[in-house]
């Protein structure tokens, strides 16, 4: 858009279906949907448009998606939800703007992401950032764009490697407890659906801006406005090798395999090194705590260290598979099977109070071995940005509290957690034990599966899932999937696939920090999902962004010597 330029912002432009292929479905069984609504997409907008402002179609100079939603609440009537900013020619935004008494439109303001002026203190020592998932790798990047010259500090493997440790943990069971699922460059997100979207209010730019840093490094540029934007696994991996790369251009460093172990500080309660691996000490007076919230080695390590942390809520409970041609055709009525893989979003309070809730749910995609400590197991899910597998998986999970923890100890949460890992592994013999719902009622192993199949990245073995989970988390997930099935037709049928457990949806605790984002631990700042400030991909990032900027306002850039 031209500088100085009014720009006009529509909130609701609804598209038929319909619209995108003439009511000639014979046009969709050669296209994909996603070449038909690329083709006519801003064809459509614009007529839309142009009877909205009553102007003519060379009046309109540009026009720009903002926001893209499916509302499908009549399946006889579905459309896309558009929110787009529009440029008129010569002055004409303004007489639209005064002829407007419904007031439809308004002006586009645009929030740009800005970061706060540098500080003035000098840093005798280079910035470390500990942990390379979404949190550490974007405070990083930012930090290494402005000239702190950061060092990152992963216990895991470079993206490459990692894949292979992960591949050969799903087809062989031989675990890496430091390169998994959990652990290595990308972090816990890079094996997941890659979902973008987030609850968490955006009005210092934050959000846009983790957006386009992804698109700036191999994402769609359609991730920019899609209202449940996901990259997927498939393009996660390249998406953070490159973001790595730029992290190196512009002066940081990444060191993989290297667990931070321990802290030391001085008189002042005042960080002055990290141990890496037992081993080498590395002088810092500034490190960013991005560890995930599956190092429950560094929580120890923080606890005995004297960094103030405290208990945290979380949910456990299991993945459930559906097929995927279900789950769209009860969003999506005739249109099944042609509009993207469908999702959905589900709660439900229990008669016992308990909340029982889906939890990263993953169209079309796969059911994970997730574990990162040996003799244990847990489930995610993950999907690759088509979403074309056969089934649709949800975590349904039940939400816990610290008085549900086994005692007062503040990494009381991680021995909950696992508890019902270990217990989960010996009811799988090592395998992810699976159970069908009609069986999970009755309080059986299964025996065979019926008309859905298990799609997952690792083996699979049938087992009783009312072994390793707690008899109130039973009872709600029992009563919830009961209750789900009333809101979408065969949510709760008797061969609906049960894998558990997962409870690794949130980090069990949380590291306190101060007004400025640092712990009790002075220069160590709390950073993400694993220090119990974010959850999920977007937010993650975000918290990075807002531990870069609490650096910023402090330190002036290293002068490298």
């Amino acid at each position: 858009m031209k500088v100085g330029k009014i720009v006009l912002r529509i909130s609701q432009i609804k598209v038929n279906i319909s619209e995108f292929y003439h009511t000639n479905k014979q046009e969709i069984d050669r296209f994909t949907w996603k070449e038909i609504y690329g083709k006519q997409e801003e064809s459509l907008i614009r007529k839309k448009a142009e009877k909205l402002f009553r102007c003519k179609e060379n009046e309109i100079e540009k026009i720009s998606i903002v926001k893209r939603s499916i509302d499908a609440r009549k399946k006889q009537e579905i459309y896309y939800n558009y929110c787009v900013d529009i440029q008129l020619k010569g002055e004409l935004e303004k007489k639209v703007l005064l002829k407007d008494k419904k007031k439809r439109f308004k002006k586009a303001e645009e929030i740009v992401y800005q970061p706060p002026k540098m500080g003035e203190q000098k840093q005798n020592y280079r910035p470390v950032v500990i942990g390379f998932g979404p949190a550490g790798m974007f405070c990083a990047l930012e930090l290494a764009k402005a000239g702190y010259c950061p060092i990152v500090l992963e216990r895991g493997k470079m993206v490459e490697q990692r894949m292979e440790d992960v591949c050969q943990f799903w087809e062989q069971g031989i675990l890496k407890p430091d390169s998994n699922v959990q652990f290595g460059e990308g972090g816990a997100g890079t094996f997941s659906d890659g979902k973008l979207n987030t609850t968490v209010k955006d009005p210092s730019g934050r959000n846009r801006k983790v957006l386009e840093v992804f698109v700036e490094h191999g994402a769609e540029k359609e991730i920019l406005y899609l209202q449940k934007p996901h990259i997927g696994t498939d393009a996660l991996c390249n998406i953070v090798k490159n973001i790595r790369l730029d992290i190196e251009k512009h002066g940081g460093e990444i060191r993989f395999e290297s667990k931070v172990t321990n802290f030391r500080t001085d008189e002042q309660e005042k960080l002055c090194a990290i141990e890496i691996n037992g081993q080498e000490w590395l002088d810092t007076e500034v490190a960013v705590l991005a560890i995930g919230h599956s190092a429950r080695d560094t929580f120890q390590v923080l606890h005995d260290k004297g960094m103030y942390m405290e208990k945290k809520p979380f949910a456990i409970g299991v993945r459930v598979e559906h097929k995927q041609s279900d789950i769209d055709t009860n969003q999506y009525g005739e249109l099944a099977g042609i509009l993207p893989a469908a999702d959905y979003k589900l709660t439900y309070q229990a008669e016992n109070g308990r909340n029982v809730f889906s939890f990263c749910m993953c169209p079309g995609g796969f059911v994970v071995n997730a574990a990162s400590e040996c003799e244990s197991l847990v489930v995610n899910g993950m999907s690759n940005h088509d979403r074309s597998e056969a089934n649709a998986n949800s975590a349904l999970v039940v939400n816990v509290v610290p008085e549900d923890f086994p005692s007062e100890d503040v990494l009381a949460g991680v021995e909950f957690q696992r508890k019902w890992e270990k217990l989960a592994y010996k009811e799988g013999n090592g395998k992810v034990p699976v159970q069908l719902f009609e069986d999970f009622k009755k309080n059986k192993k299964s025996e065979a599966f019926n008309c859905i199949v298990p799609i997952h990245k690792g083996s699979v073995a049938f087992g009783n899932l009312k072994n390793c989970l707690p008899d109130f988390v039973c009872e709600t997930l029992e009563e919830g999937i009961e209750q789900f099935g009333k809101r979408i037709k065969g949510f709760a049928e008797p061969d609906v696939i049960l894998s558990g457990v997962e409870t690794r949806t949130s980090s069990p605790v949380r590291i306190k920090r101060n007004d400025d984002l640092e712990g009790s631990i002075q220069g160590v700042y709390p950073c993400g999902e694993g220090a119990g400030y974010a959850g999920g991909i977007t937010s993650a990032a975000m918290d990075g962004l807002r531990v870069y900027e609490a650096i910023r306002k402090k330190y002036c850039p290293i002068q490298m010597r």
